[in-house]
């Protein structure tokens, strides 16, 4: 049998990388089918029995519309549908005074595809001759950013300053002493709430950040998959921030719909003009089922109500519950939990663990436990950091048993490992 060639680009993809690794264990039968899985590492959010029922009831009006044949029997828009994009603009406007309209807004599917889609715009080959990257502000970052650049070295991570908060509690802060910008930059990229640390950035440092973006004549990128207002997943102070050096990206799927991939984009007019181009060629059309269905959620103002009313208090509470588990079966060990200020994610330090996360991630993988070790999320980095071979992200949204179970069976690798 022969074997197909494939490019510098298909094989540099062809190997496993942190998020192709993960999807490629969840799909994959469990290391003892006797024994549950342990899902401990993977992004999906909670199954909110309030909120599944709002989505249901939504899609139930939508299957009825008069309209419903049209909706799934036509491409839509290159950019997303209108009715949904004027929704959100006219939303957005009233409630933070934010000088927009659906040209400024648009629709891809999914806000991985439209972090891919910007990471492309605004780091490589420019027509100058120039190369850009894109600097990460603070280091670790969402690790599906890690292999989206086209250019294969696009990224640039600043470490963070860390703040202990207590014995078994930290906080990451942006550096501003040590970040700086120069001729290569690209564009600023964080999130907000952080994957994987669940670090808020606050007002101000957004603030600052935009404000270099602009002196330096890009944009700051800002992934809002688990902010505000929409779903609303986060539990320190902070404030909706968008103005003309913010590109803001958004998401359907951590507020109850992952499965209809719809990730929302406000930018200024030639900034969407140009997603919309890229769109076009990449996708042909945005998919339609699930703005149709959040459309009516959100003129109504339901889904505001939702975020703030059910999602919130859900996963603040599972928060809690999670890190009293941890608490309880780590113990005596050198363990520190970032401070949980939002996203569905613990970030577990494990101060001097004897080995790299990625071997406890493949014992853990052996004993029916998946977790992403920390390896993968400092990517970009200019300088090696033994820190990053210490930390741990840890999915809390589940079941709360096996999430007690995981981290039980943890407990149990790390006492043996630190003796």
């Amino acid at each position: 049998m022969s074997h197909f060639r494939l490019s510098s680009f298909g094989t540099r993809y062809a190997g496993d990388t942190g998020i192709s690794e993960l999807m490629s264990d969840i799909s994959s039968p469990p290391a003892d089918p006797a024994q549950p899985l342990c899902m401990l590492g993977g992004g999906n959010p909670a199954i909110i029995p309030e909120l599944s029922e709002a989505w249901a009831e939504a899609t139930r009006a939508t299957l009825e519309d008069p309209g419903f044949r049209r909706l799934v029997g036509a491409y839509d828009s290159h950019i997303g549908p209108e009715g949904f994009r004027d929704a959100l603009a006219e939303r957005f406007s009233s409630d933070y005074g934010w000088p927009i309209s659906r040209r400024n807004v648009g629709l891809v599917n999914g806000s991985q595809l439209a972090v891919f889609y910007l990471v492309n715009m605004f780091s490589g080959m420019f027509p100058d001759g120039s190369r850009k990257r894109i600097l990460l502000p603070l280091a670790p970052e969402y690790v599906g950013y890690a292999d989206q650049g086209l250019d294969p070295d696009c990224f640039r991570s600043q470490r963070p300053t860390i703040e202990m908060l207590g014995t078994h509690s930290f906080k990451y802060r942006v550096d501003f002493s040590a970040l700086r910008t120069d001729e290569s930059t690209g564009a600023l990229l964080v999130s907000r709430p952080t994957n994987p640390s669940g670090n808020v950035v606050t007002d101000a440092e957004v603030l600052h950040l935009a404000a270099m973006a602009r002196e330096a004549g890009v944009p700051l990128i800002l992934d809002n998959a688990y902010g505000l207002p929409f779903p609303g997943i986060l539990f320190a102070e902070a404030t909706p921030i968008w103005n003309e050096d913010i590109i803001l990206c958004m998401s359907l799927s951590k507020i109850g719909l992952p499965a209809l991939r719809t990730g929302i984009v406000i930018a200024r007019e030639d900034v969407i003009d140009a997603l919309a181009a890229t769109n076009a060629i990449v996708s042909l059309a945005t998919g339609s089922v699930g703005p149709a269905v959040a459309e009516r959620l959100l003129r109504s103002g339901e889904l505001l109500r939702l975020s703030r009313e059910v999602v919130q208090p859900c996963y603040r509470a599972k928060s809690l519950r999670a890190q009293q588990i941890i608490a309880e079966a780590l113990g005596e060990l050198p363990w520190a939990l970032h401070a949980s200020e939002g996203a569905i994610f613990l970030w577990l330090w494990l101060r001097d663990l004897p080995v790299p996360t990625r071997e406890l991630y493949r014992r853990l993988k052996a004993r029916n436990v998946l977790v992403l070790p920390g390896e993968h999320f400092f990517f970009g980095l200019e300088e090696d950091w033994p820190h990053a071979r210490e930390c741990l992200r840890l999915n809390y949204a589940g079941d709360e048993a096996l999430f007690a179970r995981g981290v039980g069976i943890l407990a149990e690798e790390l006492r043996a490992l630190y003796g």
